[in-house]
């Protein structure tokens, strides 16, 4: 059978990742290396974009506590954007960007209006 490929268009998502159970079993130097490249195999699972940028607010709020200790939780905005660049091999990219929040409890994954 054949998957229906429908056009890919710009979206924005919240979503909360629960990092301290990716992380478990991962040596202690290699936690906040490797929350990175976790958080960019979830994102272009869920958004179906191979091109993840990470934002500088993020890439500090996971290196805030060290390379040992990362945050158990991170909320973050996917952005899903028509890549403007001449040389693009991808036709969209995702923006990962940090969403600060005071607590965790209730946030479910919503869909954000286009601002």
């Amino acid at each position: 059978m054949v998957k229906n490929d429908k056009e890919l268009a710009p979206e924005t998502r919240d979503y909360t990742i629960h990092l301290h159970k990716r992380l478990h079993h991962i040596g202690l130097k290699s936690r906040a290396p490797r929350s990175i490249s976790i958080i960019k195999d979830f994102v272009s699972r869920v958004m179906k974009t191979k091109d993840v940028r990470i934002d500088y607010n993020l890439n500090n709020f996971l290196w805030s506590k060290g390379i040992k200790h990362v945050p158990y939780r991170v909320r973050v905005r996917l952005q899903r954007k028509k890549n403007e660049e001449e040389n693009a091999k991808e036709e969209m990219y995702t923006l990962v960007r940090y969403l600060p929040v005071d607590s965790f409890k209730g946030l479910r994954p919503e869909k954000v209006n286009s601002e």
